[in-house]
């Protein structure tokens, strides 16, 4: 799989502590995640050619914004990093935006992001955002029309949250709670932090649509 989008798909936070047994518990809750941390091992720590910190969803469309060692100046980041990483899932996450902009102009860029993604043979997963600067909710509106319109599937990280303190925010209300090396599923102090939950609700997602991928090829 891929991780397409900003700040908040960075390997140090997010995902790479899979890689490592000694870095996170399932717990007896949690443990029938471990085949997809077995299955997808090497993607989870990967440094995604289609994320970086302000890497909004306009901007992985644009070549300007790619590596051109890695991509030879002709492709966006996110097509670079399909064709570099081949992914059968495509993790899509964009919680920066311009204040400005309208929601409006942010579908019509997430729209293009889906159709390359799903054109390169790839399932993505849209995600929802934990935040509402915009303050209505639209953008995590339209990500669910979005996953409607196309039948594709949708993590909601935005109601994984609500119940913690804060709704998972810290005093900027974008940034999500963290506790270093919050790893640990069967840990009551951990569950306390949306790090910890992005961590784990995003496996949680992973593994659903792995499982129903699996499922259908079975069946064909």
């Amino acid at each position: 799989f891929s991780k397409i989008g900003d700040c908040q798909n960075i390997t140090d936070f997010f995902f790479s502590a899979y890689e490592n047994p000694d870095s996170f518990t399932l717990g007896g809750e949690y443990a029938y995640l471990a085949p997809a941390i077995q299955q997808f091992q090497g993607s989870f720590g990967r440094e995604s050619l289609a994320v970086e910190g302000g890497m909004n969803v306009a901007a992985v469309l644009s070549p300007l914004r790619a590596d051109p060692g890695q991509c030879g100046g002709s492709y966006s980041p996110l097509i670079c990093e399909i064709l570099n990483h081949r992914p059968t899932i495509a993790i899509i996450s964009f919680e920066e935006w311009w204040g400005e902009k309208s929601a409006e102009t942010y579908e019509g860029y997430l729209r293009q992001v889906v159709e390359q993604t799903i054109a390169q043979g790839v399932v993505p997963i849209l995600v929802t955002k934990a935040d509402n600067l915009e303050g209505d909710h639209s953008i995590n509106q339209v990500i669910v029309n979005l996953a409607d319109e196309y039948q594709i599937p949708l993590w909601n990280f935005w109601r994984a949250v609500q119940d913690l303190p804060d709704q998972g925010l810290r005093d900027d209300n974008f940034h999500l709670t963290y506790k270093k090396h919050c790893y640990h599923f069967d840990s009551a102090e951990c569950l306390e932090y949306a790090w910890t939950w992005r961590n784990l609700t995003g496996l949680q997602a992973l593994h659903a649509v792995w499982a129903g991928l699996s499922q259908e090829a079975q069946s064909e």
